[in-house]
């Protein structure tokens, strides 16, 4: 009877999580940013909470998290937008790894075996240097990801913080860009200057992956 009362819940998590990601894909086509803005254009004071909610969720159901940076800038403005995207969307990863660890980490380190059970060894050795390498290097999508890194038993706190830090390069980037689009949308003053800028950091967020290859290539090129 334990065992059973045990694994209800995590089943009906997993289902309630299933059944809430399928409903997400099939309507990602009504998730843009001008529908976004739409739906937050008469909150007023409740918007940035509302926001921030709304990024937690669409994280945990697989709803594209660049459509939100995007409309956080052109809503909040760069530095704010900033902010709130990258609240909503560490806590969005936090609780997707931990729904993960709760439903099936046991699961799978019962029946991880041969080539699996190595891989998620040498994930647990690097710890958060492997979470921050898969932040700021776009190897496997950000949603699925965040399940994925809760199978593996990474403390909790260094996959916070690790994720926190590398996704703010990216995070400030799509946010300015967002704030840069409306801005030329209205046809304001500096516009030129604003895109420039908005170029510059989309560049600085492009080049660092390569950098952080470089940096993690040259201990192993040293010790051979």
């Amino acid at each position: 009877m334990r065992r059973i009362s045990g694994v209800l819940p995590r089943a009906g998590l997993a289902l309630l999580l299933a059944a809430a990601i399928a409903w997400a894909i099939a309507n990602r086509h009504r998730f843009d940013v001008a529908a976004v803005m739409q739906e937050f254009a008469g909150l007023g004071d409740w918007a940035p909470l509302a926001f921030v909610g709304l990024y937690v969720v669409a994280t945990i159901i697989f709803l594209p998290g660049s459509i939100l940076g995007l409309a956080g800038g052109a809503l909040f403005g760069p530095l704010w937008g900033s902010v709130y995207t990258l609240l909503g969307a560490t806590i969005g990863a936090t609780l997707s790894f931990l729904a993960a660890r709760y439903v099936a980490s046991d699961w799978v380190a019962a029946r991880a075996g041969g080539r699996l059970k190595q891989l998620i060894e040498g994930v647990e050795a690097e710890g958060w240097r492997f979470v921050a390498f898969v932040r700021l290097v776009p190897i496997f999508p950000f949603n699925l990801l965040n399940y994925a890194l809760g199978l593996t038993r990474i403390r909790l706190a260094d996959y916070v913080l690790a994720s926190l830090v590398c996704m703010t390069p990216g995070t400030i980037a799509y946010t300015y860009l967002g704030y840069a689009g409306r801005a030329a949308f209205a046809g304001g003053e500096s516009i030129v200057q604003k895109g420039l800028i908005a170029l510059a950091l989309l560049a600085v967020a492009a080049f660092l992956p390569r950098l952080v290859r470089r940096l993690c290539q040259r201990p192993a090129q040293s010790a051979s």
